[in-house]
């Protein structure tokens, strides 16, 4: 199967927009946008610069949503409200550039915790929304699995695929540096021909650490070469610099085929 490596790097998301060509002067084929800082889409001269950086490079584009003080799961209305808009907005920017837009759950607040129940159908109802943007503007809008903070919905891939099922223009991103601070990378190998896209990155096991490839606890050998037998399309590395994404690009040429 075929998988195509992109970069992002949520650490450059206050640098100047020139790092981007480092990206493809590295080898990858594409820039997966964080849209926070000075990339967020509501703001048309970031939104330009961004398609101005895509149109003289060869570089492709995904999206992920801004997620910082967002909570789609929250029982406070004004705050839900806005979380889900904020996506909105993204993914009404993003049909331009991509069709696939990265998006966190929500969490439990102390109040949350009380009513799991009704957290849990905020949640549904909030990507139900999102889902409806989404297929407006031509976008398959992909729900992340979480770290190892206990207060994160989607933790457990069947927790993801559960919150995520059958809702229209709504799809399924499983993050393995994610995966490998709950101690279920295996379980979500199982799982992973029901990815519609895929994060990389590494860690110890404990921290979301977003490490080069190879400097934590993922066995990239057995994990990459079960990647690329089930799944077809882009595969995210995730880090901290252009100098970090050229050694994980070398990872990823040895082990993902």
């Amino acid at each position: 199967m075929t998988i195509r490596p992109y970069f992002s790097s949520s650490a450059k998301v206050w640098d100047d927009i020139t790092w981007v060509y480092g990206i493809e002067e590295a080898g990858y084929a594409g820039w997966e946008i964080v849209a926070d800082g000075n990339y967020r889409f509501e703001q048309p001269e970031n939104l330009e610069k961004i398609k101005e950086v895509l149109a003289s490079t060869g570089l492709k584009a995904t999206v992920h949503a801004p997620y910082g003080d967002l909570n789609l799961a929250t029982l406070n209305d004004p705050i839900w409200r806005e979380s889900i808009r904020q996506i909105e907005v993204c993914i009404a920017g993003a049909g331009d550039l991509t069709d696939r837009v990265t998006i966190h759950p929500g969490y439990l607040s102390p109040a949350g915790k009380l009513l799991p129940g009704k957290v849990w159908d905020l949640q549904r109802e909030a990507l139900r929304r999102i889902g409806k943007c989404a297929v407006e503007h031509g976008v398959l809008a992909c729900l992340e699995n979480m770290i190892s903070a206990k207060e994160f919905l989607c933790r457990d891939v069947g927790e993801l695929m559960g919150m995520a099922g059958g809702i229209e223009g709504i799809g399924l991103t499983f993050d393995f540096g994610h995966a490998n601070t709950v101690g279920k990378v295996p379980e979500f190998l199982a799982q992973v021909g029901s990815a519609n896209h895929i994060h990389i990155h590494d860690n110890r096991g404990v921290l979301d650490e977003h490490l080069m490839l190879g400097a934590g606890t993922i066995d990239w050998k057995s994990v990459g070469k079960a990647i690329a037998a089930r799944y077809s399309g882009v595969a995210v590395i995730e880090g901290r610099s252009v100098e970090e994404a050229k050694k994980s690009l070398a990872v990823f040429q040895e082990c993902f085929v």
